[in-house]
């Protein structure tokens, strides 16, 4: 499967919208640097600031990672066809973040949910900057242990345990374990 040009799609939609990277940084209250940057590839913004730029551009993240609307009606999906949406996006950034894959089921946008499976490698991290946006989210962790973060409750979940949450809460996940972490999640609506 190919990797999501996270720079050359920004760089289409911006464009297509007839916006300046200055224009852009500035509806996206980002400095104008980082639009640069992420076009060209030389920096992997974290989900917060790739969410805060496509919020510039009117745009959600799924309508950023599937442009194409699903024309199949696909029922059933291996695992190779789930749509990596974080190949892009997440990188080991000066070892502070580690290694963290969200793969989706079908097209979250046309039906209104979005269901992730998430590997998150050891010292992976959703970042500092904590996550908020409009939906409602709930997850199961198979395998491993994940810290995650609501507002200002923290709690460590191991195998079995569970989430559900307003997704306007300020939260944020964490693999602070030395062993792989796997998430079966869901969003609605769709949130990346």
């Amino acid at each position: 499967m190919d990797e999501f040009d996270v720079g050359a799609r920004l760089k289409e939609l911006r464009l297509n919208q007839g916006l300046s990277q200055r224009q852009l940084a500035e509806a996206a209250e980002v400095p104008h640097g980082q639009i640069s940057m992420v076009e060209t590839n030389k920096s992997s913004p974290s989900v917060a600031t790739l969410r805060k730029i496509l919020g510039g551009l009117g745009i959600t993240m799924s309508e950023f990672f599937e442009p194409e609307a699903n024309q199949g009606g696909e029922v059933f999906f291996t695992p190779d066809q789930l749509k990596d949406l974080t190949s892009r996006i997440y990188s080991d950034r000066a070892g502070t973040i580690g290694r963290l894959t969200l793969k989706q089921v079908g097209n979250a946008r046309d039906l209104g949910l979005q269901i992730l499976h998430e590997t998150y490698e050891p010292g992976a991290d959703t970042g500092a900057d904590m996550l908020s946006h409009p939906a409602t989210e709930g997850g199961i962790v198979m395998s491993g242990e994940l810290e995650v973060t609501v507002g200002d409750q923290v709690r460590v979940l191991k195998a079995g345990d569970a989430y559900l949450f307003n997704s306007l809460e300020p939260h944020r996940f964490r693999n602070i374990s030395d062993r792989v972490a796997v998430v079966v999640s869901a969003c609605t609506p769709p949130y990346l």
